[in-house]
């Protein structure tokens, strides 16, 4: 007799995967987006923190690419998630001195 290896019966939270600090949890942002190019992932210099989402990993080329970031005083912020932009745009100076 077998038994049953399915996982339906417990919630992803169960393997961190709801939690993580991702602007409420949202799907596919530029932290959480799987390139498929490198299975080691990428490498420290293509990763920032997000200055809003302090802890939210962002893979720079991604957010890049989706527009999520920000130049400021001759430096480059890159956000998670979009949700990010409309406080840096409000206070930007708020943000960057926490970094």
């Amino acid at each position: 007799m077998g038994h049953d290896h399915s996982h339906d019966d417990h919630a992803q939270a169960d393997h961190g995967q709801a939690e993580g600090g991702h602007c409420g949890g949202h799907g596919d942002s530029a932290a959480t987006s799987n390139r498929g190019m490198n299975l080691l992932g990428p490498s420290a210099e293509e990763l920032a923190e997000c200055p809003v989402m302090r802890g939210s990993t962002v893979v720079k080329a991604d957010a890049e690419a989706k527009g999520l970031f920000r130049d400021y005083e001759g430096q480059r912020y890159w956000f998670c998630c979009a949700a990010c932009e409309a406080p840096f745009d409000a206070d930007p100076a708020k943000y960057v001195t926490a970094a």
